[in-house]
């Protein structure tokens, strides 16, 4: 069984074989954030594939009532449009009711990039190494 598998696997195109190994690697990596969990090495890794990537994520999401406003506070939806938005058009949000509110946020943020922080690329804090520079040590 595992002959032929090998055997299928090498008789594939190198685009199909690169697909495969993408999708193995995916199924390895695990970036979601948890609650009272520090960054370790596992989260480490998967800010390092984001970067090489050069993944965006808002090219694959925005925040909307399914996605995100129905889940969180009122404060974080406010703070949301605060950040995305402006602190006025925040303000302008703050008295009405959540389901009012929901409705306007997802509007004033349709386009606009904002993620919310555990959906951000991470910040370089250090330069990258670069190969030369590496090879000269």
């Amino acid at each position: 069984m595992a002959d032929a598998l090998w055997d299928w696997l090498l008789a594939q195109e190198a685009a199909t074989r690169l697909d495969l190994l993408a999708y193995c690697a995916a199924l390895s990596v695990d970036a979601v954030e948890r609650a009272h969990e520090r960054r370790d090495g596992r989260l480490r890794h998967a800010d390092r594939l984001t970067a090489a990537l050069g993944l965006d994520m808002a090219e694959w999401w925005q925040p909307t009532a399914e996605s995100y406003f129905g889940r969180v506070s009122k404060a974080r939806i406010l703070a949301a449009v605060a950040e995305g938005v402006s602190p006025q058009a925040a303000e302008n949000l703050a008295g009405l009711k959540k389901d009012a509110l929901i409705a306007l946020a997802e509007d004033r943020l349709a386009g606009r990039r904002w993620l919310p922080a555990p959906l951000r690329a991470p910040v370089a804090t250090e330069a990258e190494p670069q190969p030369d520079a590496l090879a000269a040590k």
